[in-house]
């Protein structure tokens, strides 16, 4: 990886297109600090002291701390990244957008349109249901002009992050949006650091403080690594193409195959149960009552902050629902970016089989069962990779942000990034050897 990133800057036109990422990260963390006008920055700061809540963790660990310290990014690029998976889901449900989405790059550009329009939307209304919701804790002097500033900066701080992502898209190198959540979550990992070292290592004999840092690096590098096998893991399906004549010519005849990767849906399963899941807490944070009883503990049920806590073993069940709504939502993902039926007759006019199998409905079905299990395993892949980390916080009271989601994106983002800038080089290649 340093080999490369070491070649790519030797290249003019792929430096200039590093260095242009460099420059908006530079951008982006440095608006992270700007707070919004008329609003009580510290709390946030006091109210992730005093409560838990995973739907405002999950998010300030997505916006890099601007939401603790609510700055004019503290919605980030959430609001995009709900929009596009809402806009994705709707392409289903309308027949009209399904159009859209196969017309090629016209269609992908009145997609995008109406993604960044819905964004606006959705960053208005998350925007007003703070303001709402916290009203006069939140905003110093709580009337009509201070509550229209607060909307108008968070959803131009969304607006403007998005804008970035797609520059990105154009004149940098990768996916802008998935940097601009890398780099967000990056920011957060010296914290995170420093709250193990003061949990674990701080005032701690040398020997505990060795084995605590020992424990801590191997259950880094072991969700690590796993997270590396399951972003890599393929299973190939050999196609074989009939030769047929064309002319004067026997064309045809070679053979290919249909990767399928084992994390399909990557960490959009994740996204999703926990979102489901941290649902009610929102509402109930935005009404600001604590309730008690049954109420309250199937709360701490749904909330991956009471997880695993030796103290109280009754929220843990909420695991079971969290593995439940990650393969749902992995069948569900899945059966909407990969159609079989489709494959199978693209195949089949392609004049495609595979080997034991005939074309057709019997390929369809081939596909199906395959699908069936890969989706199950990587699912399952993904459930270990997240529930390793709570398992750690809850246990040991580690109290950080940096879990297996997080994980997740990271290793998918720069493998996807590098990538991208060797595919550039070999590209550059091709064309210095074309020349001579």
């Amino acid at each position: 990886m340093l080999k490369t990133l070491r070649d790519a800057f030797r290249v003019k036109e792929i430096r200039r297109r590093l260095l242009y990422v460099c420059l908006m990260l530079l951008v982006i963390r440095l608006a992270s600090q700007v707070p919004v006008p008329g609003v009580d920055t510290d709390f946030f700061k006091n109210y992730f002291s005093t409560n838990s809540n995973d739907a405002f963790d999950f998010l300030n660990a997505f916006t890099g701390g601007g939401f603790t310290n609510f700055s004019i990014m503290a919605l980030s690029i959430t609001p995009y990244i709900t929009s596009s998976i809402i806009v994705q889901l709707l392409t289903i449900a309308f027949p009209k957008l399904e159009e859209m989405s196969r017309d090629g790059e016209e269609g992908r550009q009145k997609l995008n349109r109406i993604t960044r329009f819905l964004t606006a939307g959705l960053s208005v209304f998350e925007s007003a249901a703070m303001c709402i919701g916290f009203g006069n804790q939140l905003i110093l002097d709580l009337n009509a002009v201070n509550v229209i500033v607060v909307i108008t900066s968070l959803t131009a701080g969304s607006c403007f992050l998005m804008w970035i992502g797609e520059q990105i898209n154009e004149k940098g190198v990768g996916n802008g949006i998935s940097i601009v959540l890398l780099i967000n979550i990056l920011s957060r990992v010296p914290q995170d650091m420093i709250t193990l070292y003061e949990n674990f290592v701080k005032g701690k004999s040398i020997a505990r403080a060795t084995v605590a840092w020992c424990v801590i690096a191997a259950i880094i590098v072991g969700v690590t690594v796993l997270t590396l096998i399951l972003n890599g893991a393929e299973r190939h399906i050999p196609v074989q193409y009939s030769q047929k004549m064309v002319g004067r010519r026997l064309v045809g005849g070679q053979s290919s195959h249909i990767p399928l990767k084992v994390n399909t849906g990557g960490v959009i399963p994740i996204i999703f149960a926990s979102s489901i899941m941290s649902f009610p807490g929102i509402i109930v944070a935005f009404t600001g009552k604590n309730p008690g009883g049954w109420a309250g503990r199937i709360l701490n049920m749904l909330s991956s902050s009471y997880w695993f806590k030796p103290s109280d073993w009754f929220p843990t069940l909420g695991v079971v629902i969290y593995v439940l709504l990650v393969i749902f939502f992995a069948y569900f993902y899945t059966s909407i970016t990969f159609n079989p039926i489709e494959v199978a007759d693209n195949m089949k006019k392609q004049g495609g089989f595979i080997p034991g199998i005939r074309p057709g409905k019997a390929t369809e079905d081939y596909l199906n069962s395959v699908l069936k299990y890969i989706i199950f395993i990587g699912a399952a892949g993904l459930v270990i990779v997240c529930v390793i980390p709570h398992i750690f916080n809850g246990l040991f009271s580690a109290d950080v942000s940096f879990g297996g989601t997080s994980l997740i994106i990271i290793v998918s983002v720069i493998l996807e990034t590098m990538t991208q800038v060797e595919s550039m080089m070999l590209v550059r290649n091709y064309r210095g050897f074309l020349s001579d």
